[in-house]
């Protein structure tokens, strides 16, 4: 019986060594410690968290259902020959078809318009080189297989005040009626007077002016040699003004 005791002793003393002792983990190399405490870990957590949060809001935005405008187009206001960017968020899953369209045109992907995709969820209409002919309404069109939405702004151009044809000088015979024509342009839509040899022309039935959207007319009733001088159009807005000159002679 102790002879067995003593045999069993040794193996028993060394498990009891090994369990009591565990080896302990080798130190981290140099230059690889992380201190909770730096301030450019603790930032480096910070955006991680940012991160993820941002990830996990974008998946549950995109769950499957018709199209949501997050953040609506807004009007603009440009100078003639800048570019413009019509910008919009949206929510739409599965992807959608997306259209643009000015005043009910539909408006083709190209030089003149682009269209614009950004992560994850901003679209956007780029007009290039803006002018008179580009103010108006436009309209976005979102659609996928569970509907569709709408969002529209309005695109307004400022344009200085400018004659682009002034009127031809000419010759009228006593008796006669005399059109004086200049056509003009400008955004906001521009003051517009007439003047002979340099003094402001007051109108009656005999001698009066009409302005269009794009023209302006003198009109010079029963014509006589007193009507013959330098007759002058101008044009006014707040960004600008410009004028022009014509000669009438009566024969």
């Amino acid at each position: 019986m102790c002879r067995a005791f003593l045999f069993l002793m040794p193996s028993l003393l060394f498990f009891q060594m090994s369990k009591a002792a565990p080896k302990k983990p080798a130190p981290p190399p140099a230059g690889f410690t992380l201190d909770i405490n730096d301030p450019q870990v603790q930032n480096a957590a910070i955006r991680i968290q940012a991160s993820y949060r941002g990830h996990r809001s974008r998946k549950e935005m995109r769950e499957k259902g018709p199209p949501r405008v997050l953040q609506n187009l807004k009007d603009l206001v440009l100078m003639e020959g800048s570019a413009a960017k019509l910008e919009c968020r949206i929510s739409a899953f599965p992807d959608p078809f997306i259209r643009w369209s000015k005043d009910g045109a539909e408006l083709k992907d190209g030089p003149k318009y682009r269209y614009i995709f950004e992560d994850p969820d901003i679209v956007a209409l780029v007009v290039r080189d803006a002018g008179l002919p580009d103010l108006g309404k436009y309209t976005i069109s979102v659609k996928n297989p569970f509907g569709e939405c709408f969002d529209s702004a309005r695109l307004l151009i400022e344009v200085p005040a400018k004659i682009e044809r002034g009127p031809d000088s000419t010759k009228a015979k006593k008796g006669s009626t005399v059109n004086l024509t200049a056509h003009i342009s400008g955004e906001p839509a521009p003051d517009v007077g007439w003047a002979k040899d340099g003094e402001d022309i007051e109108e009656d039935d005999r001698l009066y002016y009409n302005i269009g959207s794009d023209s302006t007319t003198l009109t010079i009733k029963k014509v006589t040699p007193a009507d013959a001088g330098k007759y002058e159009v101008f044009v006014e807005n707040s960004l600008g003004m410009d004028q022009s000159f014509a000669r009438l002679d009566v024969v």
